[in-house]
């Protein structure tokens, strides 16, 4: 989870340097064509044919692609746009628009508990923003559509995930993104010079890069105990906007991002309880007489 962090931290500034020189469709374009790049090749493993990609969810695919495409125009404009500081601090509060969306789409129960993190994670944002104040700009607002649109493809993923493997997600989303960020990007396309060819491929490489270990650490380890690593790359992202952007990190925004960090690790922690308690039931529940 930490190379995962830091992968994701350096991501965002080959973004941020990219942005300078060339518009944020054509950065998501580049971004999704060198991932796949670096994907395809660790992801069709010996003995997959084109029968792998077989699927009957291909419309849930799309509304999923949609959504996270629109999901990543936002992010990467904040990226472009914002201190890099406060557009990081923001998207960290995409696990609580995944907990509302979860009962508002799935059904799921939430109890008391979680729903005060969520309450505590929305004090975070807000003293981010700090609307009303001098301070405040609408731009952060597109951060925080980031962040909801990021909660509602968790959400897709999570339904997809119930009937396709892993491996056929990431790949048809990556087949989607590619001609779904290159249609706006003609709109607005010039070509990359000198070394900005090096931060679109680097932004590619790094987001895959990052993905794969991000999702080997979920395998192996409890999101509760990962989840604080992620935050990690708030100080590298805030090291390299100081030295390289003259960017400094405000007390109310490090305030918010902790607030944040708080409600996420307990969101974290109750769901891997839950999730715990689940899986003991489930064998008492199957040996039961008669059943």
């Amino acid at each position: 989870m930490l190379g995962s962090t830091l992968l994701f931290a350096l991501m965002v500034i080959a973004i941020r340097l990219a942005s300078e020189s060339l518009h944020t469709f054509q950065i998501a374009f580049f971004r999704n064509f060198f991932g796949m790049a670096a994907a395809l090749p660790l992801l069709m493993r010996a003995g997959r044919g084109l029968g792998f990609l077989r699927t009957e969810q291909l419309p849930r695919y799309v509304v999923r692609c949609l959504i996270g495409m629109l999901s990543m125009f936002c992010g990467f404009w904040a990226i472009g746009n914002l201190p890099l500081a406060q557009a990081v601090s923001l998207s960290y509060s995409t696990p609580i628009f995944v907990t509302i969306a979860a009962v508002w789409l799935l059904g799921e129960r939430v109890r008391a508990r979680r729903w005060a993190a969520v309450a505590l994670g929305f004090v975070g944002v807000l003293v981010i923003l700090r609307p009303g104040s001098g301070e405040f700009s609408p731009g952060l607002l597109v951060a925080v559509a980031a962040a909801i649109l990021s909660g509602l493809v968790a959400i897709q993923i999570k339904e997809l995930s119930r009937t396709e493997p892993a491996d056929r997600i990431v790949i048809w989303t990556t087949l989607f993104w590619v001609p779904m960020s290159f249609l706006p990007a003609l709109a607005v396309w010039q070509w990359p010079q000198g070394i900005v060819w090096l931060w679109v491929v680097a932004a590619g490489l790094l987001g895959t890069g990052g993905h794969m270990l991000w999702t080997r650490a979920l395998k192996i380890g409890e999101v509760s105990a990962l989840t604080p690593i992620s935050f990690m790359q708030l100080p590298v992202v805030a090291l390299f906007g100081w030295v390289l952007f003259g960017q400094t990190l405000d007390r109310w925004t490090a305030i918010g991002a902790a607030i944040i960090l708080a409600s996420n690790a307990y969101i974290a922690h109750r769901e891997a309880q839950l999730a715990r308690r689940a899986a003991t039931k489930a064998p008492t529940e199957a040996a039961k007489p008669g059943e």
